[in-house]
């Protein structure tokens, strides 16, 4: 499905990423984790059109969009929940959400789009005539990840959905995420919540300063004690993923 081959990427005269290289298969969940500063959300945010791209390549299904217009990106089945939800705080719930099916695919199943995104999210659904600046931390970004899957997207990029979130709201988030997946949504989450992000994941990815420094499956990540201490911020003894 997404094949990103040497990409780099940066701010300025500030490079960020450098030859970053990642797959993502069809249906597949993904996840991005290491230290602050590592260039996660530069590399979301790359692979979302948002940052420019200044060397290798981006692909998904083998069509290149490595020099597509950044709106191009989101016709192309590509959605982004940034951190820090980013919603339009002074329109409602309602609002939010259908800015999410602007796209001629998405327009003409919002009605479906929306019920989908209430039975996922079933608060959301007292909440679509508030303004969206008046909602809890926890209802807004379920209204950001409604508005990204408002497009209907083969690909849903998530930045630190977890962040800032109490524990028991974290834990509805993760299952939320899980139950977007296996809809057949593939996913690419960068999250700092490591432990909960490799319970959930098929594969991962450690970054740091800018550069993949390990992959593979979340249990053979969480067994390497070095891998434990100094990217994944846990301890001697790994964390409990799937098999």
């Amino acid at each position: 499905m997404l094949e990103v081959a040497d990409l780099s990427s940066g701010y300025g005269a500030a490079p960020a990423l450098w030859g970053v290289s990642l797959a993502i298969g069809d249906g597949e969940l993904v996840c991005v984790v290491g230290p602050n500063g590592a260039g996660k959300t530069t590399l979301i945010n790359t692979v979302a059109g948002v940052n420019p791209i200044r060397g290798g390549t981006i692909a998904l299904d083998g069509r290149d969009l490595t020099h597509l217009p950044p709106h191009r990106f989101c016709d192309e089945g590509i959605a982004l929940v940034p951190e820090g939800r980013r919603l339009f705080v002074g329109m409602t719930v309602r609002e939010n959400l259908e800015i999410g099916s602007y796209r001629r695919g998405a327009r003409a199943a919002r009605a479906r789009s929306l019920e989908q995104v209430c039975a996922l999210f079933p608060v959301v659904r007292d909440l679509l005539d508030r303004t969206a600046g008046t909602l809890s931390g926890g209802q807004q970004q379920m209204v950001a990840i409604g508005r990204a899957l408002m497009a209907r997207p083969r690909l849903l990029l998530l930045d630190e959905p977890s962040l800032g979130l109490a524990p028991l709201i974290v834990v509805a988030m993760f299952d939320a995420i899980r139950e977007i997946n296996e809809s057949g949504t593939a996913v690419l989450l960068v999250e700092q919540n490591v432990a909960m992000a490799l319970d959930i994941a098929h594969r991962a990815y450690v970054l740091d300063e800018g550069r993949v420094v390990a992959q593979g499956s979340p249990r053979a990540l969480a067994a390497e004690p070095a891998l434990r201490r100094a990217y994944l911020g846990v301890g001697a003894e790994p964390p409990s993923v799937p098999p």
